[in-house]
């Protein structure tokens, strides 16, 4: 069953469908191709599939289109597939998995799986990333932006770097307490934001771990562009207490965390911008999704 977003990237999705059903007849797969829903509401996935003994459920769209139907069959023996045809595309990349559709296709077809790990924002369902702050400011204006694709996210990246908002929040991880103005603090199950934009260069999806990437509160312009320069080139690193106040940037690894978001920074789930809330624990689901894989 493949699942594709009519609206989601830039790509013609006919043209997309047609290929789709040439390559999938040409393997003598029985298959269909739905529209996804627009209101990510697939309750009745899960019955369909056991009904139908649909093997396989391929996502065509980009992350909040993958975590809208995941949030729906996570913990299911259904093998998933991705199809990249979204904006960032973070998961499909932390994957591996080629935005080229012929080979993206062909990585279906091999049948190769893994279970990756997925995790819990209170009550939401992430698989990718989820981030307070300034990546969830950037989330915010790019679902609004007309414009879509690598330029339009470098638009809004930028628009909002330069603004540099700060909040402060009580952070709770392995037993430790403290409290910190930050400028973002990632969560990460896989190791990029999309579009080939590093965030957590250590992140594995199936490691039974969450990557976190705090950035604290950055006054000086040059920091700011330091910082800046780490993220974009995948060479965000492990500090010690020490380099923390010189860097401004703490970097690892835990299966639960819990944030007082005392100034309520903004949310964001898989990209997709969420209501906040003033206390956030995000927790892992360990082996959650059949992914296939290349």
């Amino acid at each position: 069953m493949f699942l594709v977003n009519p609206v989601s990237g830039t790509g013609d999705k006919e043209k997309i469908k047609n290929q789709i059903s040439i390559s999938t007849q040409a393997q003598n797969i029985p298959f269909e191709i739905c529209d996804t829903d627009p209101e990510g509401n697939y309750n009745n996935l899960a019955t369909k599939i056991e009904a139908e003994k649909i093997t396989d459920v391929v996502i065509c769209g980009g992350d909040g289109s993958i975590n809208q139907v995941l949030s729906y069959l996570q913990k299911t023996e259904v093998n998933i597939g991705i199809i990249p045809i979204g904006s960032g595309n973070g998961l499909a990349m932390g994957a591996g998995i080629s935005r080229n559709l012929k080979k993206a296709l062909g990585i279906v077809f091999q049948n190769k799986t893994i279970k990756i790990d997925a995790y819990m924002v209170n009550d939401k369902f992430g698989c990718m990333l989820t981030g307070l702050g300034f990546d969830a400011r950037v989330a915010s204006a790019f679902s609004k932006q007309k414009r879509r694709g690598l330029l339009g996210y470098i638009y809004v990246c930028l628009k909002a770097f330069f603004k540099k908002d700060a909040y402060r929040i009580r952070i709770n991880i392995d037993g430790r307490a403290w409290e910190e103005k930050i400028f973002f603090i990632s969560i990460a199950n896989s190791n990029q934001f999309g579009n080939q934009v590093t965030i957590a260069p250590k992140a594995i999806l199936n490691d039974g771990l969450l990557d976190v990437v705090l950035v604290t509160k950055t006054n000086p312009f040059l920091s700011a562009i330091y910082l800046l320069k780490q993220i974009l080139f995948g060479r965000v690193q492990r500090v010690n207490s020490e380099d923390l106040e010189k860097k401004k940037i703490y970097y690892w690894q835990t299966s639960e965390i819990e944030i007082e978001n005392k100034e309520l920074a903004p949310l964001h789930i898989d990209g997709e911008p969420k209501s906040t809330s003033g206390r956030i624990r995000i927790k892992l689901i360990p082996q959650a999704i059949r992914l296939l894989v290349p």
